[in-house]
């Protein structure tokens, strides 16, 4: 008798992670991976600037798992079973060490995205694992009895005995029609993880300043988060706007990426200690511009700019502030106004909320519940997590949680 065979449809993190486990798990099982490009982990090799956030340093499955903003309740099992932990394990065992730097990201200490690939691939030959690129999947077929044939774009066909889709976030729906066509729902693809694109001027000769803490909200949408902003040629970056893009992805994308947008550049102090602050410049200070002596930890021209978007002469001295311009001063500090025309993507690092929909899986095994023998494994479900090893950790988790269970039969 045969032994049974697994194919894995997509060359990508959770892809390789899932057949290098059921592979070892499982050592007569004969493992395929197919990739429709021409190399394998090619997300790997762009992320985090080409050095790889592998995962994030955060070892409690339930804060883990909050970092979510679609999957959340869903990947608190798999995270208990395979977490952050697990995966800096997996990979110190297998000669890679893992770095953890001052926000939580984990990396690996060569800093190059190479040593994870090759660490992959090695693992992947080690374990006979059989790998193909350029074998893209033109259609699948269940069987009545069990198992699943494989059209190849090439005309190739292939049979399998359990079958796993890990081909990525849905960009389009068009990328999540196999899964569509063994009888899942996809829910409705959208962009997470986006810069704002904001045409005001004055901001973008700012471009390359970094501000933090900044509090950023969108009231028509009920979003606000808190961190580090970068401002950009082309508008507002940084965390706290990734994390606003996340969590706000479907009605952001419902208001056609136009809305307005507040800032609060000194979310540490209130609108009163602010205005005991400019009093105090105005007792000690009379005889200095007002342009030139910035609040703490606001950036020298950020500060220029936003004294004269109040209304404030470039020559008014601390002296000559009116109560009227000391209140228009404090309103700008605490909710500057900017309209928010469209958005880009966060440099290479794809990441689309949307996909295969979670209650038609079994996260204990990955198995689909509508379609015995087929697994899934990360981004191709929708479950998308905030910018800084999440995605990636999901990747892993699901991966091994799929390998482990199409090992087990």
């Amino acid at each position: 008798m045969s032994s049974r065979r697994v194919i894995v449809v997509g060359g990508g993190a959770a892809g390789f992670f899932a057949a290098i486990t059921c592979a070892e798990t499982a050592p007569g099982t004969g493992v395929m991976v197919l990739e429709k490009g021409p190399q394998f982990l090619s997300k790997v090799r762009i992320s985090g600037g080409g050095r790889c956030n592998v995962t994030h340093a955060c070892f409690d499955a339930r804060e883990f798992a909050a970092r979510f903003p679609r999957g959340e309740r869903a990947l608190l099992t798999p995270f208990k079973s395979f977490q952050a932990s697990d995966t800096e394990a997996w990979f110190e065992s297998r000669g890679v060490k893992l770095k953890t730097e001052s926000d939580g990201r984990m990396f690996p200490a060569s800093d190059a995205s190479q040593t994870i690939i090759d660490c992959l691939l090695r693992a992947a030959g080690a374990a006979k694992v059989n790998l193909l690129l350029n074998r893209g999947v033109a259609g699948i077929t269940k069987f009545a009895g069990g198992g699943f044939e494989l059209t190849l774009s090439n005309g190739e066909k292939l049979s399998c005995d359990r079958l796993l889709l890990a081909t990525g976030g849905c960009r389009v729906a068009a990328a999540g029609q196999l899964a569509v066509s063994l009888g899942h729902t996809l829910e409705p693809p959208v962009p997470s993880l986006f810069t704002f694109h904001i045409a005001t001027p004055w901001l973008r000769e700012l471009a390359g300043i970094t501000v933090e803490p900044v509090e950023a909200s969108v009231p028509g949408a009920r979003l606000r988060e808190c961190g580090a902003l970068l401002v950009t040629h082309w508008g507002l970056s940084g965390p706290v706007i990734l994390r606003l893009s996340a969590w706000g992805a479907r009605v952001l994308h419902e208001l056609n990426y136009r809305f307005s947008l507040h800032l609060n550049w000194v979310p540490q102090l209130g609108a009163e200690a602010i205005s005991a602050e400019l009093q105090l410049r105005r007792q000690t200070q009379p005889a200095r511009f007002i342009v030139n002596a910035p609040i703490s930890p606001l950036p020298a021209r950020l500060w220029e700019q936003l004294v004269l978007v109040a209304g404030i002469a470039r020559d008014t001295r601390w002296a000559a502030l009116s109560r009227a311009a000391q209140h228009s001063l404090v309103q700008q500090l605490i909710r500057t106004e900017f309209r928010v025309t469209g958005k880009s993507p966060n440099k290479d690092e794809f990441v689309t909320c949307g996909g295969v929909r979670l209650s038609e899986v079994n996260f204990k095994t990955m198995e689909s519940r509508v379609c015995p023998g087929l697994h899934f494994a990360g981004e191709l479900l929708d479950i998308d997590g905030l910018t800084g090893g999440f995605n990636f950790q999901a990747a892993w988790t699901t991966g091994w949680i799929a390998g482990k269970a199409m090992a087990a039969g």
